[in-house]
């Protein structure tokens, strides 16, 4: 039998509900993203301030569910269609130069005693949220426009890019096996992808006709790839955050073209009204407090926020300018340098390695969790403000032509 805390359970429960809340009637422009009380109020629940809530291996198991869920949506919300040409070109160059500059910067921190590993920090700040940044953009209406389609191009790299990385280099001591395995799950997942299309085409209408019945057959099926590709790539030595990444762009490539507002909803009310939070709670009652409390980790905190601006906001402000006006580019850079779940994936890798100290890895996972609060809100005024500069000369609306 498992033993059950079920008071850690319930208190997680408890609190994702009161985030919740909070975000609901806090008014807009000072509600704080979800994900953030989440992680807020799990360190005060957790061992290190209340001591409610401690994790176990059942609570464990639930967060990592919750990771697959929220890597879903990230894969989920990129459609290849509205991203291909320049907006995927100019992010796959932006996070190139971005890890460039981060293990260049790494280096430099390694080489002066600040750091131990130049490749598991560098990776670290090369990464972008675009799961974390996903409600906030779908609340805002910027998912549908011309900015919002430069900014999933740059996040997918973004979020992808890091997951690879993880996958082939931070987590194996075979990069080549690696690789080897990765290309095989690749065409295993092409292979699903293309089957999902011709099955959801010729059945959809029986599918349509599931979403207000108990049976809920859309929901169970894209439950069973979700989890079977994050199983799969669990089985083959991958990181899972793959398994949940691939499934949404399988998800999304077979729905193409479907009025899917209805299923969107249920998954939506499954994956962060229920598990995503789970993932989010977890880490702030995992979250080590302590190592946070002395000078050099405050000061490697407020060093890593501004990195993460250098880093991933830099290729925005040089690469975009001729598509993007310049409060445009401003806000595309706050945008990219959201950190937050392949922090806290890649500096538990790190620690658990002995790559990392804890003083390195709680300023990372601090600064991460301080650019979700602050940085998307900045990135908001600009955006407002961008509406009154006058439009790129020759400027295409890829929103509508697709790149």
């Amino acid at each position: 039998m498992i033993d059950v805390d079920t008071v850690s359970f319930f208190a997680i429960v408890l609190v994702a509900a009161v985030a919740a809340l909070t975000v609901a009637v806090v008014p807009k422009p000072f509600a704080p993203p979800v994900v953030v009380l989440e992680l807020a109020l799990g360190i005060v629940i957790g061992p290190q301030i209340l001591g409610i809530a401690e994790s176990d291996e059942f609570i464990e198991f639930f967060a990592t569910l919750g990771l697959g869920m929220l890597f879903f949506f990230a894969g989920y919300e990129i459609d290849f269609q509205r991203i291909r040409g320049r907006p995927l070109v100019l992010g796959g160059l932006g996070w190139a130069l971005s890890v460039a500059i981060a293990y260049a910067i790494g280096g430099i921190l390694a080489a002066t005693g600040v750091i131990l590993s130049l490749v598991f920090t560098g990776s670290a700040l090369a990464t972008t949220a675009i799961g974390t940044l996903i409600p906030i953009l779908r609340d805002e209406g910027e998912l549908r426009t011309r900015f919002g389609t430069y900014l999933l191009g740059a996040g997918a790299v973004g979020e992808f890019g890091p997951i690879l990385l993880v996958t082939l280099f931070l987590s194996t001591s075979q990069p080549i096996h690696e690789a080897v395995v990765l290309s095989a799950f690749i065409g295993l997942a092409i292979a699903v992808a293309l089957l999902s299309m011709g099955l959801a085409w010729r059945g959809w209408p029986a599918l349509e006709r599931t979403f207000e019945a108990s049976s809920q057959l859309a929901v169970r099926v894209t439950v069973v790839l979700i989890f079977g590709l994050v199983g799969l790539a669990g089985k083959l030595g991958l990181d899972i955050l793959l398994g949940g990444f691939v499934a949404g762009m399988i998800t999304r490539l077979a729905l193409r073209g479907r009025e899917l507002e209805v299923f969107e909803s249920k998954l939506t009310a499954v994956g962060f009204g229920f598990l995503v939070p789970f993932f989010f709670v977890t880490s702030g009652i995992e979250f080590d407090l302590d190592a946070l409390g002395s000078v050099e980790a405050l000061a490697k905190l407020g060093l890593f926020l501004g990195l993460f601006l250098v880093v991933r906001g830099a290729p925005a402000l040089l690469l975009y300018r001729s598509v993007l006006r310049a409060r445009e580019r401003a806000a595309l850079a706050f945008y990219c340098a959201t950190e937050l779940p392949l922090v806290v994936a890649i500096t538990t890798l790190a620690v658990d390695a002995g790559h990392m100290e804890t003083s390195t890895s709680a300023g990372l996972v601090g600064a991460a969790m301080l650019s979700t609060l602050i940085y998307p809100f900045v990135a908001l005024a600009l955006k407002r403000g961008a509406e009154r500069e006058p439009p790129i000369p020759g400027g295409v609306d890829v929103a509508t032509q697709g790149g």
